[in-house]
């Protein structure tokens, strides 16, 4: 007798029948009262052991991290590990550096686990069918999704911010407050991922607002997303004399880096430069002077990735596409001129 079985003759779900053998408090009296009798009369024995092989094997849904020095990331999974928890799954956690491969992860942590489906936080934005056909069960895109890829919609979900849209909402910003020499510190500038995304809102931004792109005012890190290479290329920008009043960042991390380097410069944040970026990293409310940045929904996109992976689960539901709005946080980095 599994849990499985347990379930099919209770008539509801293995996620209420593992809330019911871990004595969560959201389930009605009577329908744990139901599981209970089946339980009872199978000789099912609910044992920490018992209930950790029945995880293992039935319940579990596995959660890629991609860059487990993401601090985004880290916000995020606060919220999926408490409504996977909450919906009576078991979470199986991998975190693997920005680099490595989350499908073969993903794959792996499937085969071993037995899991019910998984969630990616942060991957590649240019999967192929055949890349995908590792993977067996139901999984969501969490925070990206497959814009330079050949994937059917119907095959997989994703839940994410528009890159492309954001970028020109942060550069269309900064030329409402009269600037027109903009910087863009980004990772790479055709990297098939987040970075030319949002470098490529940025080129719109300047575009539509008449504002010759001019290549001496872009820093790219060489495709990487640490502090330390953003503060690099920072000073690269700053030591080649490049005269600008304002600059775009690729994220919060990158603009904690880049006031850094304009410290260190002896410019001022935001009397000499203005900075935005696109994040809403809680850490960055308490730079100096706080981040004006565009938020993304962590709470929001975390929650929404597990409720769109248990509908399918559970309900037999459809994938879905969906496209968060990021908010303006106002902070001290920006200043009209």
């Amino acid at each position: 007798m599994t849990i499985k079985d347990i379930a099919k003759i209770s008539g509801v779900s293995i996620s209420t029948v593992s809330r019911v053998l871990n004595n969560r408090p959201d389930v009605s009296e009577s329908v744990r009262q139901r599981v209970l009798a089946v339980v009872e009369a199978s000789g099912y024995i609910p044992n920490d052991s018992a209930r950790d092989l029945v995880r293992s094997h039935s319940d579990a849904i596995g959660v890629v991290v991609r860059g487990s020095g993401n601090l985004f990331f880290s916000e995020m999974l606060k919220s999926v590990s408490r409504e996977i928890d909450r919906g009576g799954y078991t979470m199986v956690l991998r975190q693997i550096t920005s680099d490595a491969d989350e499908i073969k992860t993903g794959a792996m942590l499937e085969r071993e686990k037995k899991l019910q489906g998984l969630i990616f936080l942060g991957g590649r934005f240019d999967y192929t069918p055949a890349e995908l056909s590792s993977i067996g069960v139901p999984y969501v895109c969490c925070s990206y999704s497959n814009v330079f890829g050949s994937l059917d919609p119907g095959s997989y979900s994703s839940i994410s911010i528009d890159d492309y849209k954001t970028a020109y909402q942060a550069v269309s910003h900064l030329i409402a407050l009269g600037h027109r020499r903009i910087a863009a510190l980004v990772s790479s500038r055709d990297d098939r991922s987040i970075s030319e995304l949002r470098y490529k809102g940025y080129l719109a931004a300047l575009a539509d607002h008449g504002i010759p792109f001019d290549p001496t005012l872009l820093a790219c890190t060489d495709g990487q997303f640490d502090i330390e290479d953003a503060y690099a290329g920072m000073n690269a920008l700053l030591d080649s004399g490049a005269d600008f009043s304002a600059i775009f960042t690729l994220s919060d991390t990158f603009a904690i880096a880049a006031i850094k380097a304009l410290h260190d410069h002896g410019r001022r944040v935001p009397e000499d430069c203005s900075v935005i970026a696109i994040d809403g990293l809680a850490v960055s409310a308490y730079t100096l002077p706080p981040l004006t940045t565009l938020i993304q929904p962590a709470e929001e996109m975390g929650r929404e990735s597990v409720e769109i992976l248990m509908n399918i689960l559970e309900n037999g539901g459809p994938t879905r596409h969906v496209r968060l709005e990021a908010i303006l946080r106002e902070g001290g980095s920006v200043r009209a001129i």
